[in-house]
């Protein structure tokens, strides 16, 4: 190759490096919005004075990694260092629920949760968390099926659920009642 045919690759190579940049930053723009705006829709679902969820792509050793922050009152805080594990389990249950909904193609419109709120505290919040899946649930529509421990009533689990199963142990074998 002369060098006239050289230059013009690079010019050609340099574009497209800048397309992938371009294209890069549009997407990583996209995914801020959804994740942030799905988990922080998920912790006000939930939390009378709640966090924001703020995502940032930062650049660390050549490659970009994802920060993920809550946010209050202007400030910025490490999640699993600086706030309650009741916030940290709905914001984890509302970034699964973002990752799912961007699957393609869907291989199954199930999720499973074993405790998902085990951190959550007080009934009240734990009524709001069940209202919350369920709404998701209906407007995804996803089938979710849930370990819980009875934080709250089992009447209002009952009220909540489509269909409830109690399970129990006799001796070594599982007892399955449909309620």
């Amino acid at each position: 190759m002369d060098i006239k045919n050289l230059r013009h690759s690079l010019v050609r190579h340099e574009q497209a490096r800048e397309v992938i940049r371009e294209v890069g930053l549009k997407t990583q723009q996209q995914l801020q919005f959804h994740i942030s705006d799905i988990t922080s829709l998920a912790l006000e679902a939930v939390f009378k004075d709640p966090y924001k969820l703020k995502v940032d792509f930062v650049q660390r050793r050549n490659k970009t990694e994802c920060d993920l922050l809550f946010v209050r009152d202007d400030m910025e805080l490490d999640p699993t260092e600086e706030s309650g594990l009741g916030a940290v389990d709905i914001a984890s249950f509302a970034l699964r629920m973002a990752s799912w909904s961007m699957e393609r193609p869907r291989l199954r419109n199930i999720i499973m949760l074993d405790e998902p709120f085990k951190h959550l505290k007080g009934a009240e919040a734990n009524l709001r968390a069940l209202d919350m899946i369920k709404e998701i649930s209906e407007k995804m529509k996803v089938q979710i099926i849930m370990i819980s421990d009875e934080r709250i009533p089992r009447e209002d689990i009952i009220a909540a659920a489509d269909r409830l199963f109690d399970i129990s142990m006799k001796g070594r074998i599982s007892q399955i009642k449909v309620l």
